[in-house]
């Protein structure tokens, strides 16, 4: 398989990817407190050129949906949204709930479940595979529940992701949620572990950058490369083919002259990656019976 895309980072979990022809939007948010300034909120030129603009929407809650989209010119742009069931529409939309699948011109669309509100999303476009997790993660909540809670929320989680297991995924975008506590990052090892995405990307990092930044030097394995993506508008710019991850990480938003250059391409082996136990240092979920 040989593909190239463009992952653009925005804030929370909102990312759009750029494959061929074709913008997927997935669940766009300003932030709550302007953290997305105007200057790297979308804007109409970024629907120019568009053979198709697919904006996903996994649930309700306010960091995953936000109005604003249902302000763009879906009159004369190619734009139809794709929500969660519970969710409105506008005037060009279409509903999903897990299990539902479709196709919007050349685009194939499943849906699955979450383990919170809504969806998760895996969506095809030519021979790439997209996965958006929305709010599928293995919720724990360590500290405060009980061991009664937390068997149950692995025991939901597991059979969350079961039905993904031996998809192919070329690009998954994952919470890694530092509210949590210690084991944080227990639903993304599992789903880097069973799912094997080729690239997955940290979110849902609650404005602590530093936590995706520490998840991609420990999460990456032999067959997973892990991407923080940390500034709004940083994009990176992927090619791949069967064996090969090349990647390149540049800012779409100008940078002041003292500030560091955008980041150098550089090249992922994914063979070469070093094969010992990237999750020592992580709290793994115990199998609960």
């Amino acid at each position: 398989m040989a593909g190239k895309a463009i992952v653009t980072y925005f804030h929370h979990s909102g990312f759009t990817v750029a494959v061929e022809k074709t913008l997927l939007v997935f669940d766009y948010w300003r932030g709550e407190n302007g953290e997305l300034t105007e200057q790297a909120q979308l804007h109409p030129r970024d629907f120019e050129g568009w053979d198709q603009i697919l904006v996903f929407v996994s649930h309700d809650h306010e960091d995953h949906f936000d109005e604003v989209i249902y302000t763009w010119d879906y009159e004369h742009l190619p734009i139809t949204y794709i929500v969660a069931d519970d969710l409105p529409i506008g005037k060009r939309g279409k509903r999903m709930k897990p299990g539902d699948e479709m196709t919007v011109g050349d685009t194939r669309i499943r849906a699955f479940d979450s383990t919170d509100k809504g969806v998760s999303f895996y969506v095809t476009v030519g021979d790439m595979h997209i996965f958006h997790a929305g709010d599928l993660n293995l919720w724990h909540w360590r500290e405060e529940s009980t061991l009664r809670e937390i068997a149950q929320a692995e025991k939901d989680y597991y059979a969350a992701v079961a039905p993904i297991e031996g998809l192919p995924i070329d690009i998954c975008m994952f919470p890694v949620d530092p509210r949590m506590g210690g084991m944080y990052d227990a639903g993304a090892n599992h789903f880097v572990m069973a799912v094997k995405p080729r690239l997955f990307i940290p979110m849902h990092w609650q404005n602590r950058p530093e936590v995706a930044e520490s998840y991609a030097r420990k999460g990456r394995t032999k067959y997973t490369e892990v991407l923080p993506l940390t500034e709004p508008r940083q994009q990176a710019e992927l090619t791949f083919d069967e064996f090969e991850l090349r990647i390149r990480v540049v800012s779409a938003l100008p940078r002041a002259e003292e500030e560091a250059p955008a980041e150098a391409p550089r090249d992922v082996n994914l063979d070469a990656l070093n094969t010992a136990d990237p999750f020592a240092d992580t709290d793994l979920p115990v199998q609960l019976q």
